[in-house]
């Protein structure tokens, strides 16, 4: 390796905790749900609720078909919010959220996430770090809420940081 050559691991593309303030919004590319995702988080999760699995059954409730697993959605969201790259290289660590389903997703259709940066503030304990809290809805193709709530993201600070 040349001295000019950085190691990709060392690249930072995603933003420092002093580069968000509080409205700042981002809308993620869009994933069609299908019905190998359903059958895949069912075996993943060994969640086999009819509900998910048997379309008859699930033809006969209100839903009129089966529904992709309520954790799979909010698992897609997370994989579509991080192809925004706002916290690749920054991010230090996923805290935790607070999460309501409001509206099933069906195999067919398509989802995104919408996300506003709620609020930020510096670690008490680690003057290194700072804790941004993301407003993130999950929206469909036909703009409906389907999951919402907040995420909780420890990150880099930019001046700190050598």
């Amino acid at each position: 390796m040349s001295a000019s050559t950085v190691p990709v691991e060392n690249v930072r593309t995603g933003l420092m905790f002093e580069e968000f303030y509080v409205g700042q919004n981002w809308v993620s590319p869009s994933r069609t749900i299908t019905d190998a995702d359903i059958v895949n988080f069912a075996g993943l999760s060994g969640d086999f609720h009819p509900l998910h699995t048997d379309e008859e059954f699930a033809r006969s409730t209100s839903l009129d078909g089966r529904v992709f697993h309520g954790p799979g959605v909010y698992a897609v969201a997370i994989g579509l919010e991080s192809r925004l790259g706002i916290k690749e290289g920054t991010a230090i660590a996923y805290l935790g959220m607070d999460w309501n389903l409001r509206a099933p997703v069906m195999a067919g259709d398509t989802i995104r996430v919408e996300q506003v940066v709620a609020a930020s503030r510096a670690s008490t304990s680690k003057p290194d770090r700072g804790i941004v809290t993301f407003d993130v809805t999950v929206k469909n193709q036909r703009d409906e809420v389907c999951q919402e709530g907040q995420w909780f993201v420890m990150f880099t600070r930019g001046q700190l940081a050598t």
